[in-house]
C-alpha cells in the first residue's frame, strides 16, 4: 500500500489538465484520463482533450483509444484502467488521474455497484416510452419507485433515468437499494485533490472555452460526425446542439448560447458529486503549484 493516486477533480475548463501536467512532471510518472468522452479519438475539440503539446508534456493513457462506434461502458474502463496502474505502479509509486466524469473516477477509486442481470427487453421497452411519452414521463416513475435515486441522479439525463428504472422493474426493489454494498479493496491508496473557484468564474471560463472551441473549427469537427448524431457518445454538449443547427433547427447563435448555458448546468453537476467526497484537498484553480505539492507531500507523509 506505498502506491498513490493523485485523483484531480473539479468542473469543466477548471484547469485540471494543466495541474496534471505539472504534477505528472513533478513525481516523474504518467497520467490517467477519466474523461469519457476524450477516450474517442473523432471528439478532439468538443472535448477540450489535451493538445499535442501537452501529450507530449506528459504520457497519457486513454485518450483517443477508442472509436466513437465502440460500445466502451463504464465497467470496462474501470477493468482497463485498474490493469494499466497495476503496470505503471510496478516502476512509479505515484500516478496522476484526472478528468470530470464522477462515475469513471469513482469505478477507478472506489469500485462500481453491481446490479443483477435483468431482462433485456425492459430497456427496449423504457426507450421506447421516452421517444413516445418523453422524459418527464419516466422521471415521474422513478419518483414513485425510487425516491431516493430520483433525487440523487441527474435526472435530466435520460440514460441514468432508463438505467434506474430497468433495475427497479427488472428486480421488483429500488436502483438504490444496490448502491454502496461492499466492493473490491484497492491496493493503491487515493489522495483526491479539487479545484475550484467562485461561480462567476467558472461560468466565464466556461465561456470563454466554448468560444475558442468554436474558433477551433468545432462547427467543422460537429459536422464531420452528423451521421453519427444518434450513437451515445455524442449525445454530449456541444455536439448536440450543434447537430440542431446544422439540421435548420436552430440557429448558430442559439446554438452557442446553449453549449455555455448546458455546460454552465454540467459543471454544476461536477461540483455537486466531487463535493460528496469529504476527503478531497480543494484549492482555488489560481493556487501557486508549489502550495499545491506542499500539501500533497503533507498528506503523503501522513498516509505512510
Amino acid at each position: 500500500m506505498n502506491k498513490y493516486l493523485i485523483s484531480i477533480v473539479g468542473p469543466t475548463a477548471i484547469g485540471k489538465t494543466a495541474l496534471s501536467i505539472k504534477l505528472a512532471q513533478h513525481y516523474k510518472t504518467e497520467i490517467i484520463s477519466a474523461d469519457s468522452r476524450q477516450f474517442f479519438k473523432e471528439m478532439q475539440i468538443g472535448t477540450a482533450a489535451p493538445t499535442k503539446g501537452e501529450l507530449a508534456a506528459a504520457k497519457h493513457h486513454f485518450i483517443h483509444h477508442k472509436s466513437i462506434k465502440d460500445n466502451y461502458s463504464v465497467g470496462a474502463f474501470e477493468k482497463d484502467a485498474l490493469k494499466c496502474l497495476e503496470a505503471l505502479f510496478k516502476e512509479k509509486d505515484v500516478v496522476i488521474m484526472v478528468g470530470g466524469s464522477g462515475l469513471y473516477v469513482d469505478a477507478v477509486t472506489k469500485g462500481l455497484d453491481h446490479f443483477p442481470e435483468v431482462d433485456s427487453n425492459i430497456r427496449k421497452n423504457l426507450n421506447n416510452e421516452l421517444e413516445t411519452k418523453g422524459l418527464e414521463q419516466l422521471q415521474e416513475q422513478l419518483k414513485t419507485l425510487d425516491p431516493v435515486s430520483y433525487s440523487t441522479i441527474a435526472i435530466d439525463n435520460p440514460h441514468r433515468v432508463i438505467r434506474a428504472l430497468e433495475i427497479c422493474f427488472g428486480t421488483g426493489k429500488p436502483y438504490a437499494s444496490f448502491l454502496n454494498k461492499d466492493k473490491e479493496k484497492r491496493n493503491f491508496k487515493t489522495i483526491t485533490i479539487g479545484l475550484t473557484a467562485d461561480r462567476e468564474i467558472i461560468y466565464n471560463r466556461i465561456n470563454q472555452r466554448v468560444n475558442i472551441m468554436l474558433q477551433d473549427r468545432l462547427l467543422d469537427e460537429v459536422k464531420d460526425l452528423l451521421d453519427y448524431k444518434d450513437l451515445n457518445a455524442l449525445n454530449t454538449v456541444g455536439y448536440k446542439e450543434l447537430f440542431n443547427y446544422l439540421l435548420d433547427e436552430w440557429d448558430l447563435e442559439f446554438a452557442t448560447s446553449e453549449i455555455k448555458k448546458n455546460t454552465r448546468r454540467f459543471a454544476k453537476r461536477q461540483l455537486t458529486w466531487f463535493k460528496k467526497n469529504e476527503e478531497t484537498l480543494w484549492f482555488d484553480y489560481n493556487a501557486p503549484i508549489e502550495k499545491i505539492i506542499t500539501q500533497l507531500e503533507s498528506h503523503l507523509i501522513r498516509l505512510k
